[in-house]
């Protein structure tokens, strides 16, 4: 992700901001921050898409903050779909609310209520909060939207995927209408395209990248390997990390069988997934962030919800269910410009899978193989293993198997002759070992 090279003057922030942006080391904003800010300024509605990791959260907290304090009274309201966002996002925006006077409170499940209901009688400007317990509080009238001035829905598709549309609707038909939406998305279904219309007005649109879109600081890479052989490739490639690691699995008796698994490899690990408790997960992920624990096992719950900038690798233990959480999950490494690297276990009868993902990203994910880990036979076409497979071009693969020959490398063809492109060559030592080897011993 690169940032803009403008610094935050000139976007209609206020001088106050500006020296708490200044104090806080926020000099350049990034692509989504330098667009919608001062649109957001403005108070006109916003449906903003843009890929994880593009500094979101300021994004709308900044003009959010600024409009709050300018106005005698008034809330703003930020639904977000996980636990962990909503923490991310609190923790994200305090130096902002603490330096402007404006209360805040979290409302999320697996924390008491009592508690929650103690910071909602101080009467916080900005309710943070996940759907099902707003929801819940409203039901119970802890909570009332007369006075949300400003609407945040932050990772709204996610929302969606979880099963929160009829949840967002009974929160939109309890607000009034005459209010600011900033609506956030990573990817652009047609439910979100219909909610945008429905419930805001001549929203401006804010794209940052095509639906869908891989950072391009984030190389790719993708192993075709048996479901019994994923512990050996894997400890293979653990090995040749040093930096915070996050594996996702795709369930979470999964994750917690992977978790064991690295666990006695002899590294420090743990997990997060919808069995654990708020306690748990925060704690697992607190150690993460502190280097406590070099891996983290998820499932996709927490595809969004893990805001760490320096994590080295992202496996794809399991490839996910829903293709759109693909980006997500690899969205977690190449965060805030810096350069990240995203692994892949696909079964040799998941081709039609992989397709869909490569279709998605618009890249083809080039194939690392080795004769003792990876499969020969992928057939991207019809999702099973045969012996028909001919590689991407429709040729027979020669050499290293599914990767780009010496003089063509960095590109590719899909099943027209087209050539296509991708961004980053594999790179895993693990992988570049075994080709050495592989290449000394045929010298021998």
């Amino acid at each position: 992700m690169q940032t803009s090279q403008t610094s935050f003057f000139h976007l209609g922030i206020a001088p106050k901001m500006i020296k708490l942006l200044d104090k806080l080391k926020f000099i350049h904003p990034t692509p989504i921050q330098h667009k919608a800010i001062p649109v957001a300024i403005e108070g006109s509605d916003i449906f903003g898409v843009a890929q994880t990791g593009t500094g979101k959260t300021l994004a709308f907290g900044i003009p959010t903050i600024q409009r709050l304090a300018a106005m005698e009274r008034g809330q703003a309201l930020i639904v977000l779909p996980t636990r962990e966002l909503a923490q991310q996002v609190e923790d994200a925006l305090a130096p902002l609310l603490r330096d402007f006077g404006l209360g805040s409170v979290v409302l999320i499940g697996g924390i008491p209520m009592h508690r929650q209901f103690k910071k909602l009688s101080r009467k916080p400007r900005v309710i943070i909060a996940t759907p099902g317990r707003l929801i819940d509080l409203m039901h119970q009238k802890r909570v009332h939207l007369n006075d949300v001035e400003i609407l945040v829905l932050d990772e709204a598709d996610r929302m969606f995927d979880m099963g929160f549309q009829p949840q967002i609707e009974e929160i939109l038909k309890k607000m009034k209408k005459k209010r600011q939406t900033l609506l956030f998305s990573a990817t652009m279904p047609e439910d979100i395209v219909k909610l945008a219309t429905e419930h805001m007005k001549l929203p401006i649109r804010i794209e940052i990248a095509p639906p869908g879109t891989a950072s391009e600081q984030i190389s790719q890479e993708l192993f075709i390997v048996k479901e019994e052989k994923k512990k050996t490739l894997l400890k293979a490639l653990l090995k040749d990390y040093r930096g915070p690691i996050l594996v996702f699995v795709r369930m979470k008796v999964g994750a917690q069988r992977v978790k064991k698994m690295i666990s006695e490899m002899g590294f420090d690990v743990a997990e997060i997934h919808s069995n654990r408790s708020m306690g748990q997960r925060k704690q697992a992920i607190e150690g993460f962030k502190k280097g406590k624990f070099q891996i983290l096992v998820a499932t996709d719950i927490a595809a969004r919800g893990i805001d760490v900038s320096n994590i080295e690798l992202v496996v794809n233990f399991d490839l996910p269910e829903d293709v759109d959480s693909y980006v997500h999950r690899i969205g977690r490494t190449g965060r805030a410009g810096a350069e990240g690297h995203a692994i892949s276990f696909a079964k040799p009868n998941q081709g039609f899978l992989v397709t869909k993902i490569e279709k998605m990203i618009r890249k083809i994910l080039p194939i690392s193989q080795h004769t003792d880990l990876s499969e020969e036979k992928f057939d991207r076409s019809s999702g099973s293993s045969g012996s028909n497979y001919r590689g991407r071009g429709g040729r027979k693969p020669s050499g290293n198997r599914g990767r780009p020959s010496s003089n063509n490398r960095g590109r590719t063809s899909d099943s027209r002759g087209k050539k296509k492109t991708y961004s980053s060559k594999p790179k895993s030592k693990f992988f570049d070992k075994k080709v050495k080897k592989k290449s000394k011993k045929k010298a021998n």
